[in-house]
């Protein structure tokens, strides 16, 4: 799950090349949960500077004969965040409240892996369909369709054409949903596929209709990510001096 401001008004970050992401910012998140699940454990101070970026952490279970994870956790922010608090805290907020999964547990440590993304490159999207499968993650916005006029959809560009009614319901006013660049190809969509389920996800179960895609707002972002396991988390910790006791 994605924690997502109303108004994510994320800075245009840009990335000429270089590592972003590194292992030591998975370790970092990895030393947060650690050490609130362990309260006698020291943690051990960031290695990496304090940048500003808009991040996710996801936690992930690893299985035995298992090829592919399964999401214990994610969650994130769009606004930009000192990175050194931000990981930590949000190392935090994706294994205790992300509502889908209840809390990770200390039992549990030795099965996860840690996955960072730090968001980069934001740019608006042209049409809704002006984004790369594989390159860029996607951050809607839209009005409730009941706001919408014919008048309104017919004088915005449109990659595509439609007649269709939309229904007039008011309950909320507005809807905003994500998701990271790898969601995107691991699930097997095409961009309208994409774009739909991002609808749905956002909350509205009604008919995704052509003049509901062109009032979307698309915010395209790429990430950069890095991983790591327990063990490898347990061998750093290690070469710091430090045991790891579960």
């Amino acid at each position: 799950m994605s924690l997502i401001p109303d108004n994510p008004d994320a800075e245009d970050i840009a990335v000429d090349g270089g590592e972003v992401c590194t292992p030591a910012h998975c370790f970092h998140c990895f030393d947060a949960l650690y050490c609130a699940l362990v309260p006698s454990a020291k943690p051990i101070a960031a290695e990496f500077p304090d940048d500003k970026y808009p991040l996710f952490v996801t936690w992930n279970t690893l299985r035995p004969g298992h090829r592919h994870p399964r999401l214990r956790g994610c969650i994130g922010n769009f606004e930009p965040l000192a990175i050194q608090d931000g990981l930590a805290e949000y190392a935090l907020v994706s294994a205790f409240k992300d509502h889908r999964f209840r809390k990770i547990e200390r039992s549990e440590l030795a099965t996860l892996e840690c996955a960072v993304s730090l968001l980069t490159d934001f740019e608006d999207a042209k049409t809704y369909l002006d984004w790369t499968i594989g390159v860029h993650g996607i951050y809607i916005s839209f009005p409730h369709p009941s706001l919408l006029s014919k008048a309104d959809a017919s004088g915005t560009p449109s990659p595509m054409s439609s007649s269709s009614f939309l229904p007039r319901i008011t309950s909320r006013q507005k809807f905003t949903a994500t998701y990271l660049p790898e969601v995107i190809p691991d699930q097997g969509w095409d961009k309208i596929e994409a774009v739909d389920s991002a609808v749905e996800k956002a909350g509205w179960n009604g008919p995704v209709t052509e003049e509901l895609r062109r009032s979307i707002k698309l915010r395209r972002y790429q990430s950069r990510k890095c991983k790591v396991t327990w063990d490898e988390y347990v061998n750093w910790r290690k070469e710091h001096g430090e045991d790891v006791v579960i």
